[in-house]
């Protein structure tokens, strides 16, 4: 089965390398803090956004996507005012740090310094576009320097 630029995006992450490939789609993925949610009696972290579509190359295409992370037992942030909703927020990568095998933390880091950390029993997240694609304003750009 052949997979289409303009097909929507779903992956399941259930180790760090799963996670890496999640990561790898969401650089860039903007968000508002009203819209990154913590569910305590469901362990669930859930959030939606629009990512940057980078399966064709020379054009910069977004995508409406949502994501969860299951088995969450604690999320804790830095750099975040959760007062304020509608602050947009830019994904710069996801990453793992093991714990006590298969418990570890989920780090998401954002641009401006930034973060939130999960707490997780183990990974079990899923991410899957919502909509249609469109062209972006801009190709986002990064300081090599910071």
């Amino acid at each position: 089965m052949s997979v289409s630029s303009d097909d929507p995006l779903r992956l399941a992450a259930l180790d760090a390398e799963d996670l890496e490939v999640i990561s790898a789609h969401l650089q860039d993925f903007v968000v508002r803090t009203g819209d990154l949610v913590f569910l305590p009696r469901e362990k669930r972290f859930a959030f939606v956004g629009n990512r940057v579509d980078r399966r064709v190359e020379g054009e910069t295409r977004r995508r409406r996507a949502a994501g969860h992370f299951d088995r969450v037992l604690k999320v804790s942030v830095r750099g975040l005012d959760r007062s304020t909703p509608d602050v947009v927020l830019n994904l710069l990568t996801i990453a793992f740090t093991q714990a006590e095998e298969p418990s570890g933390a989920v780090e998401f880091l954002f641009s401006g310094g930034a973060a939130l950390r999960l707490d997780v029993e183990c990974i079990e997240a899923q991410v899957a576009d919502l909509g249609p694609v469109w062209a972006a304003r801009a190709e986002p750009a990064h300081d090599e320097d910071a």
